[in-house]
């Protein structure tokens, strides 16, 4: 159960953003985050519940909640819509967590096939990049394709009904759309790393630090249990997701990574993405990404 009171109805929490009261944490279904939730480990901490990353970072932009876990391209476009943040962690590669899914019935067999078909998508999310880098290793434009902006719940009944070709989505839903018919036409391996990334409030940062490294100390610790007792994390995950345990342990064997630094390295690498959108006009112009990458809280990860 969430915390009385913690959230509005649009699932945002309230209060201030100052270093009164709780840490107001942002968590989709998915990540580390969840598993700490789940376990219950983290007392002095309120949840707020969001759909998908760029939802997380409009909550970030209103002050409601302190910080949240997303993949690698909703910084992205909340940083060209200067939203404030700081990145302070992020995880191991998981590409393996993110793939474009057709109907077996269909017959495409490679990426390539998809040329003048439509292609769903949540617009600003990680498979944003993956679709962008997909294009190019295939040769290929936006211009090729028809994009439908749906979000997850849009999206799988999309592709269920035969509306869209093909559906870019990540773990959970992804775990959840592997029925029988369904075929990974490609998942984001050679492509995109598909890290996932805290992001927090430069206010939390400032006035919340103490409770933002317990936070990332604790989770830290969570992540790393999960990944010695993979039996037991799906059994704990699985209602906090809501969804059968073995779809959980499918999604988690290749989609729970663990905690990582924030480094000058993974400012290039978000900084290359950020580049790639702004060539493409998908953002409206250039920004500095690699300034928001913020190591004050490393030292948990040492």
């Amino acid at each position: 159960m969430l915390a009385a009171g913690a959230l509005t109805a649009c699932g945002e929490a309230e209060g201030s953003g100052g270093g009164d009261g709780p840490l107001r944490v942002g968590y989709q279904r998915y990540g580390s985050l969840s598993l700490l939730k789940a376990r219950s480990e983290a007392p002095n901490v309120t949840w707020a519940l969001f759909e998908s990353g760029p939802a997380l970072t409009e909550a970030l932009k209103a002050g409601s909640i302190d910080v949240g876990e997303t993949g690698e391209a909703p910084p992205i476009f909340a940083a060209a819509g200067k939203i404030p943040f700081k990145i302070v962690a992020t995880s191991d590669e998981v590409p393996q967590g993110e793939a474009v899914l057709v109907k077996e019935s269909s017959g495409f067999q490679t990426f390539a096939d998809l040329k003048g078909r439509t292609i769903a998508l949540n617009k600003g999310s990680n498979v944003h990049w993956l679709l962008v880098k997909l294009l190019e290793a295939n040769n290929m434009t936006l211009e090729d394709i028809t994009v439908r902006y749906l979000k997850p719940a849009e999206g799988r009944p999309a592709f269920d009904a035969g509306q869209v070709d093909a559906w870019i989505i990540w773990d959970p839903y992804f775990a959840i759309a592997e029925q029988p018919g369904v075929k990974i036409l490609a998942d984001a391996t050679g492509l995109a790393s598909n890290r996932q990334y805290i992001l927090a409030s430069p206010d939390a940062v400032e006035k919340k630090a103490d409770q933002v490294r317990d936070l990332l100390t604790k989770l830290d610790t969570t992540t790393d249990w999960g990944t010695e007792n993979p039996e037991e994390r799906a059994r704990v995950l699985a209602p906090e997701l809501k969804i059968p345990e073995d779809v959980a342990r499918r999604s988690l064997d290749r989609s729970a990574k663990p905690l990582a630094p924030v480094t000058s390295a993974i400012g290039d690498e978000l900084q290359a993405i950020a580049d790639g959108f702004a060539d493409l006009g998908l953002i409206p112009e250039p920004i500095d990404i690699k300034a928001r990458v913020d190591t004050t809280f490393n030292e948990v990860f040492t």
